[in-house]
């Protein structure tokens, strides 16, 4: 069996349910978590795990190491890692893959969580500690000295960021198909989306509707990113550009739109920029507009494991992207969005694999 944690992650209420022994090996892990983590990437990325799948019978070490080409005692400690760590099993000198094992080989989720962990975040969280301390995103120095990630997002190596894309898109890819009718259902005609990024949303948009226009809203690296990615769609006849950075006050939201959408945007923010941002989105709304916010928040999920991804994932923002924001508790978040003058009209949970839909108008005076 794996010497892992009894108890499921993320739940507030799991450590009042395990022994003395339980609780002192979780502090193992804890302890030793960055070595669990390497060696699992070291066993995927080598092919070890694949190599071991592929065989009906199992592989001895001696045949791990022939298969993946590595020297025998490199497979041995990664092997003998992976005892511990549960992904395989030795029988008769024999070894195997274990079901935690097939998932962290096979599983997109699992995946798109490690390549993000390990090239996005992986040398900068060493910084966390001065990030909580200082407000400020201390680990991004390790790719360059912007304020944000967002502003220095163009410019990360290759390999980072198809990382933090494939991380981005995973989760909220998932829940564009079943936004849509949503956010259809009022039949917007124009439609301004907030922090547009490689415009997979203003594509889902304009082909679902081929009468609704799209203007996106963002900084000027992200903007050509989308322009190249809807001009291969052949989609930019009904689509435009707004360049804006919203950290700034003064920078305001253009009018005239049906609908204003977010996804995945605002937890980029600290509380006081979030409710800035939603008081000149209200400043932009039309009688009948509405604000439909997308956010993935961890105490609205079903499972505990999908609450801890978020916790962790809030670490991300401390240490690497801004410092000063997270993925949020409902409750803190939708107090911002009241503050702004904001009342919520309906609210969708459970989209796609992690989030909720806020659909807002402009409250009663």
């Amino acid at each position: 069996m794996p010497a892992h944690p009894s108890s499921t992650p993320g739940s507030s209420g799991s450590s009042a349910r395990v022994t003395a022994l339980e609780a002192l090996e979780r502090a193992q892990w804890i302890a030793f978590s960055p070595f669990v983590f390497q060696a699992s990437c070291a066993l995927r990325d080598h092919g070890i795990l694949l190599a071991i799948e592929a065989s009906e019978t199992g592989l001895t070490l001696d045949e791990t190491a022939a298969a993946v080409g590595l020297p025998v005692y490199g497979t041995r400690v990664l092997l003998e890692a992976g005892l511990g760590i549960g992904l395989v099993s030795e029988v008769e000198g024999r070894y195997r893959l274990t079901k935690v094992g097939v998932f962290l080989q096979h599983d997109p989720m699992t995946r798109a969580n490690m390549d993000f962990t390990r090239d996005v975040n992986y040398a900068g969280l060493a910084q966390l500690g001065a990030s909580v301390a200082t407000g400020k995103p201390e680990g991004l120095r390790v790719f360059g000295g912007w304020p944000t990630v967002y502003e220095g997002l163009a410019q990360l190596p290759d390999f980072v960021r198809k990382s933090w894309f494939a991380f981005d898109h995973y989760y909220s890819d998932g829940a564009f198909g079943a936004a849509l009718p949503l956010v259809f259902r009022d039949r917007p005609r124009r439609i301004l989306d907030i922090g547009g990024n490689t415009g997979k949303w203003a594509t889902a948009c304009l082909r679902h509707d081929p009468e609704v226009q799209v203007t996106l809203l963002d900084l000027p690296g992200q903007l050509r990113n989308a322009e190249q990615s809807l001009g291969a769609a052949g989609l930019l006849d009904r689509v435009h550009f707004h360049t804006a950075n919203l950290l700034d006050d003064a920078s305001e939201i253009p009018t005239g739109f049906d609908a204003i959408w977010m996804s995945q945007f605002l937890d980029c923010f600290s509380e006081p920029q979030i409710v800035s941002i939603l008081r000149r989105c209200v400043a932009a709304l039309g009688p009948d507009a509405r604000i439909y916010i997308l956010e993935a928040f961890w105490d609205c999920q079903r499972f505990p494991a999908a609450s801890f991804c978020l916790q962790m994932t809030s670490l991300y923002f401390t240490a690497i992207a801004n410092g000063n924001s997270q993925m949020y508790r409902s409750t803190t978040f939708l107090a911002c969005v009241r503050a702004a003058g904001l009342e919520i009209e309906r609210q969708h949970d459970e989209l796609g694999l992690s989030h909720t839909l806020l659909v807002c108008r402009r409250a009663a005076s």
